[in-house]
């Protein structure tokens, strides 16, 4: 599986940490990020894993634009079985109604397993 993100958050570094370094002696996950948000969704739709840019103090809102690029995604994860959420509590992307053409908002998403490890890691 594979990780695509853009770091900051304290329990999200844990989060990465662990994938690198599994305390069960599983297979460490391998980090990639491309910086092109649908080739880093493609690439975690065929081979697993998870793609987070999260809000960070610089943008609290997240980078992605809800409109066009963080609504077609989550549409087309969770179309496959996955979650797409903004880490904001379990809120998930397509339930967020759009009040901007650009507004733009943080993104989690991938297979429904690894989002509900990375929302118990954010709770932290």
């Amino acid at each position: 599986a594979v990780v695509s993100t853009q770091s900051g958050h304290y329990g999200r570094e844990r989060y990465l940490n662990d994938c690198k370094f599994p305390k069960d002696g599983s297979k460490p996950k391998s980090a990639r990020y491309v910086g092109s948000m649908v080739a880093d969704v493609h690439r975690t739709i065929c081979y697993g894993g998870v793609f987070m840019y999260p809000a960070n103090s610089l943008s609290p809102n997240g980078k992605l634009r809800l409109l066009y690029e963080c609504n077609p995604m989550a549409y087309i994860v969770e179309q496959a079985g996955g979650k797409a959420v903004t880490g904001r509590g379990d809120e998930r992307v397509l339930d967020l109604l759009p009040t901007k053409l650009h507004e733009r908002c943080p993104i989690y998403l991938g297979s429904s397993d690894d989002i509900d490890v990375i929302l118990s890691y954010l709770k932290e």
